[in-house]
């Protein structure tokens, strides 16, 4: 394990720590806005920006995506990326302790497959190219299969904004959680190819000469200003228990999708490494599946079979019982009251 590795990987479990932590403080602010009876961000309101609690969650974000940001210039996407799986165990777990949302024992069972699931993508990442320079960047960015995948979200993103958001956008998580998945993956380009630039900048090479930083970092501002206006709008509608691991599965696969079509990740893998990157991915999706299809299913000791039920007495199987189970040969055919007026109809 390579020195930028480590360092990549602390990183990125702190970013996932520090953002896990921000959706429940977030939460927590726009739940007092609606005890006072503001405009919720649901419907249009931004009386949140008038709450210090919302600003200390986006602070902790800002925080975390600076982490992430950073260990997305040490490490390749593959590896930062699948480990915001524990962002969805930490958001969870705060969300049951301060914000009274139900997280039972299948959401915990998620939970659990959603880091299994990480670790194994983590130990089975590709190897990304090496793009050194912001010169094979900008060769990288003019690919023919980049410029189509990027045409493809955007047009993807303004009909989810514009035409599904109005009308599905109140009743289905999908729908704002799937425009912060699809900028989101434009961002992380964003963020890789300034972190190349900050590298440069800190070799002492004239970076900020070249246009292409400055236009990756407008960019990189529009893509996160959209990402927070419609996970604020998601978060308000939704428990934060379902809407962060949906949009970690979501966001993940965008991700992947577009670092494999920008720096060709999955180019020179080895069949062990495709297996496993693919069985990860799916270990990951049942957790999440069980944390979001069950959030609602009460889960208590009468569900559990009769020998595992705590406080349960009669712990005998029922064939034990010698009045219930008889031998058949030694049972009347016959009950004895019907014996007796049978025996009277004969006299």
């Amino acid at each position: 394990m390579g020195a930028g590795f480590g360092l990549g990987l602390g990183l990125a479990l702190a970013s996932s720590a520090f953002i896990g932590g921000s959706f429940v403080l977030k939460k927590k602010g726009l739940l007092r806005l609606c005890r006072r009876g503001r405009a919720r961000a649901g419907q249009g309101g931004h009386a949140y920006l008038r709450e210090w609690l919302w600003w200390a969650g986006l602070l902790c974000m800002g925080v975390g995506e600076a982490a992430n940001f950073a260990a997305y210039a040490f490490a390749p996407a593959t590896l930062v990326t699948p480990l915001g799986a524990l962002s969805v165990l930490v958001s969870a777990v705060l969300s049951s302790t301060f914000l009274n949302e139900q997280l039972n024992v299948h959401g915990k069972i998620g939970c659990i497959l959603s880091i299994l699931g990480s670790t194994v993508m983590v130990i089975h990442a590709p190897q990304e190219e090496e793009v050194s320079s912001l010169e094979s960047m900008a060769e990288k960015l003019k690919d023919p299969g980049f410029i189509a995948f990027a045409v493809c979200v955007l047009v993807s993103s303004l009909l989810l904004i514009f035409v599904a958001g109005p009308r599905y956008g109140q009743s289905n998580v999908l729908v704002y959680v799937l425009v912060c998945s699809a900028i989101g993956s434009l961002s992380v380009s964003c963020v890789k190819g300034l972190g190349i630039a900050l590298k440069e900048l800190f070799s002492g090479k004239p970076v900020l000469k070249e246009p292409l930083g400055w236009v990756l970092l407008v960019c990189l501002v529009i893509c996160i200003s959209i990402q927070i206006n419609y996970l604020n709008k998601a978060l308000d509608i939704f428990n934060t228990s379902v809407v962060t691991p949906v949009y970690y599965v979501l966001f993940t696969t965008a991700v992947m999708t577009c670092s494999t079509i920008l720096f060709k990740e999955w180019q020179h893998m080895v069949l062990d490494n495709v297996v496993g990157s693919i069985s990860g991915f799916l270990t990951i999706v049942s957790g999440i599946f069980l944390l979001h299809a069950f959030r609602d299913m009460p889960f208590t000791p009468s569900l559990l079979p009769l020998f595992l039920q705590p406080g349960r007495a009669d712990l005998h199987p029922p064939w034990s019982s010698a009045d219930r189970h008889q031998s058949c040969q030694h049972q009347p055919l016959l009950p004895s009251e019907d014996k007796g007026s049978q025996s009277a109809e004969e006299k």
